[in-house]
This record gives structure tokens, sequence and C-alpha cells, in this order.
């Protein structure tokens, strides 16, 4: 006798209640998936899309909201083609670059880029007068339109003033002395 129940009873005592220790073939066929899933899980999972951070050399695809200091929503991309970029080559602004990097699918970030960082302050010096002899015959530009300097650089410069005869142009960017706030939601992470 042990703990007051004589041998056979305390068997059966143990086998009903850890009866489900018994393992049948449906059983081990189950509890073989189970860990092949959990296997599958933590050795593929990490490799996931969906866990893996943007890096430099990355083609990553995002939608953003680009808002001024005023809160005016200036450009975005939602609803429209996400914006998709290399991120390191430079042909963005730095700092939003390194805002993505870093970062997973399905993560969302807002950020602020001071204007000097961005595209600078507004400079007097980029605000000049053109004789309109200089435009190409019958132009007839009106304030706020766009023209491309005939130059090597290719310059765009805003039309700010327009007389009989000359016109002032403005050839700082037009987001120039502006502090800008990203809102990125980053999409897809690629090679």
């Amino acid at each position: 006798m042990e703990n007051g129940l004589p041998i056979p009873m305390l068997y059966q005592s143990l086998l009903s209640k850890w009866r489900y220790l018994v393992f049948t073939k449906s059983r081990i066929a189950y509890l073989s998936i189970l860990i092949t899933i959990w296997l599958l899980g933590v050795i593929l999972l990490p490799a996931c899309s969906f866990t893996q951070k943007a890096k430099n050399g990355d083609t990553v695809q995002v939608n953003y909201t680009l808002n001024l200091t005023d809160g005016t929503i200036y450009e975005t991309s939602i609803g429209k083609q996400p914006l998709e970029l290399v991120l390191g080559q430079g042909r963005f602004l730095p700092d939003l670059e390194e805002a993505i990097v870093g970062m997973k699918v399905g993560e969302s970030k807002t950020i602020t880029i001071l204007a000097v960082d961005a595209y600078g302050e507004r400079s007097d010096d980029l605000i000049f007068t053109v004789d309109r002899s200089h435009l190409a015959p019958g132009a007839e530009p009106k304030v706020g339109d766009h023209l491309a300097s005939t130059n090597t650089s290719g310059v765009l410069v805003t039309v700010i003033a327009v007389s009989d005869t000359t016109i002032t142009v403005d050839a700082n960017p037009p987001l120039a002395g502006e502090d800008l706030t990203f809102k990125i939601d980053l999409l897809k992470i690629g090679k």
C-alpha cells in the first residue's frame, strides 16, 4: 500500500488522471505537425519580410504625406503610386532616407526635417530680373509660371513679377525656408 491505496488502485488512479499521455498514432502525428510548424516558425520567421528591417541598398516602397510648418499638406502618395527608392543612393533627402533605415514593413513614422537640412533657407540672391528680350519669341509668362533656364544647369525658376520689359524670377527651390514634416508608412522592402 502506498498513500493509503492498494497498488492496483493507485495505478488505476494515475491512469485515469494521465490518460492523455498515452500516445496513439493520431496523437503522435498531430504532435509531429505542431512541432514542425513551430520549428518552421523559429527558423523561417526571422527571414520573412514583415520582420526584416530596411537597410541601405534596399529598394523600398513607402506611402508618405508631406506637411509644411503651418500644417498644409504639400504632397501625398496616399491613393496614388507609392514612392519607391533605393536607400543610401542619396537621390532623396538624406534625413528622409535615414528615417526609413531600420523600419519594418507595416511600421509608420513621423519626422520633421528642418529647412536648413532640407532645401536650405530662402536666399534673396536667387531672385533676379530678366529682360524680356532674353525670352523665346512670343513667350508671355505669368506670375506663378515655372520656366527652365537655358543654361546647362536647367534650373527651374518661378515667375514672381511681370512688367512690359522685364520679368522677375525666383530660383529658390519651392520648399526653401520650410521645415518639412513627413508621415511615412513602409509598405515593402526589396533587394
